[in-house]
């Protein structure tokens, strides 16, 4: 029986073709986690120290092609990734029939992956900001339930760039209510294409929300873009998360087939990079390409990571990805992501950082030099260790029995 008609596809995936890597895609991904860990420490440093002069009006250097590089915002890209990560098991299961996990358990292995990390640097930062009590208590409550991206005024309190991970939060709710919906309304299916057509359908119309919110709250209502809370909530920057699903889509639909060969990965690769630096470039706040902006470039970085994983061979690309250094980078990027904005106001503070336009790249080594090993740190003093309970349950969340074989000698 084909299977274009077939209601249950096989079970098992299919070969590889002649010629496919044997190596695991997850190391290009731990690259690129890498050099968006890394982007964004840049951005921050040049953001906050050095993006204006005295008079708060001059960017630190006058060449606007570099400008637009320093002011290259990578969050979108970890949205994207994270999506398709996430999905895919669900996009396989919709299309293919697989067998997905169980909410709870999918919920219990992310709130292992970033709960212990980020409550205890919460808390850290929090209390050296708030020596005497009650101190902010409402920013304390909002950053431990992952409200504050709602708050106007305190969504960059304590820990800055963490309001991205209330958007995660909201992500990882949406997709265990509508996952498993995508699954039950596919079985009934009896083509595959049908099944790919109803996911992707699913992923543009979510796609498609932010482009009409920001268009309403923007043109319609006249918000300007510093309102934090409209342009920053779930609901302006879900493009992100829809493009790495509608990613896992694709992926789950082509399988094995389809694979990029480098004359084509390459060049696709690098008209996503070419696109994301325009946007960069062009955007001013009088322009569609900065109201706009963040659900375009999810668009962009669907196209790069489509070119990064869904490859026959290793190109350039891949193989600076899958750099050792990179991979270690990737490796504690969470971390870095966590610790290095308050190790750069420490050092600003203990005077450690230069102050005037000039000094951007020495303190951009500074803050580097600090915050990677303080994030290695983090990451086998915390992270790791963490992430040994979540192997206490098996993949249906039942616990699992690390001592077959004993304990059926001792019975």
């Amino acid at each position: 029986m084909s299977t274009e008609t077939a209601t249950r596809p096989p079970a098992a995936p299919a070969r590889p073709p002649e010629g496919a890597p044997a190596r695991s895609r997850a190391s290009d991904i731990d690259g690129l986690r890498g050099l968006a860990a890394l982007s964004t420490l840049i951005f921050h440093v040049w953001q906050q120290y050095y993006r204006y002069d005295a008079a708060g009006s001059h960017p630190p250097v006058d060449n606007p092609l570099i400008g637009a590089a320093f002011s290259f915002e990578i969050i979108d890209l970890f949205f994207v990734m994270s999506a398709y990560l996430l999905t895919l098991s669900y996009a396989r299961a919709a299309i293919d029939g697989r067998s997905i996990r169980p909410a709870r358990v999918f919920l219990f292995r992310r709130a292992i992956r970033i709960l212990p990390l980020y409550v205890l640097a919460v808390l850290v930062v929090w209390a050296s900001r708030n020596p005497t009590l009650p101190g902010d208590w409402r920013d304390l409550a909002e950053h431990l339930t992952f409200t504050h991206v709602f708050d106007q005024h305190r969504i960059f309190y304590t820990l800055g760039p963490t309001w991205s991970l209330s958007l995660e939060v909201c992500f990882y709710l949406v997709l265990v209510a509508i996952g498993p919906l995508a699954v039950r309304a596919c079985r009934p299916l009896r083509q595959r294409r049908t099944r790919v057509a109803v996911c992707a359908a699913g992923c543009l119309a979510l796609y498609a929300v932010p482009f009409a919110w920001i268009a309403v709250a923007h043109y319609g209502y006249g918000v300007p873009h510093t309102d934090w809370a409209v342009y920053f909530g779930p609901q302006a920057r879900f493009g992100g998360f829809a493009a790495g699903m509608g990613l896992a889509v694709l992926m789950a639909a082509l399988g094995e087939r389809g694979r990029l060969g480098r004359r084509v990965a390459l060049p696709l690769c690098a008209a996503a990079v070419a696109g994301l630096y325009c946007l960069s470039l062009f955007s001013t706040p009088e322009n569609a390409a900065f109201t706009f902006y963040h659900p375009l470039t999810s668009g962009l970085w669907l196209l790069l990571l489509f070119g990064t994983v869904h490859v026959r061979r290793k190109s350039l690309w891949n193989r600076m990805l899958t750099a050792r250094w990179l991979s270690a980078v990737g490796l504690v990027s969470y971390s870095l992501f966590i610790w290095h904005e308050p190790v750069m106001l420490q050092l600003h503070k203990a005077g450690l950082l230069p102050t005037d336009q000039a000094g951007f790249l020495p303190a951009l080594l500074i803050v580097a030099a600090v915050a990677l090993p303080v994030a290695a740190l983090s990451y086998w003093l915390l992270e790791y260790p963490a992430s040994l309970l979540g192997r206490l349950k098996d993949s249906r969340g039942r616990p699992r029995d690390f001592y077959p074989e004993a304990a059926r000698q001792a019975s």
